[in-house]
């Protein structure tokens, strides 16, 4: 599973920086980057967790 962002929604709230820090994190210019390749096992119910708390819906998961 796979979990991707939405440059144009994201306002770099980091909601998901804080939900989880291995996978998201906001660059220099606050620009939310996304761990690139698979999701760990461990990995995904964090990550669903983080979709659904984006305010702006900016994050997708897939498989």
């Amino acid at each position: 599973m796979k979990v991707s962002v939405d440059p144009v929604l994201c306002e770099a709230n980091g909601v998901c920086v804080g939900v989880l820090p291995d996978v998201f994190d906001l660059d220099d210019d606050e620009v939310l980057q996304v761990r690139p390749g698979d999701l760990a096992e461990g990995e995904v119910e964090p990550a669903r967790r983080a979709v659904a708390a984006c305010p702006r819906n900016a994050l997708r998961l897939a498989e």
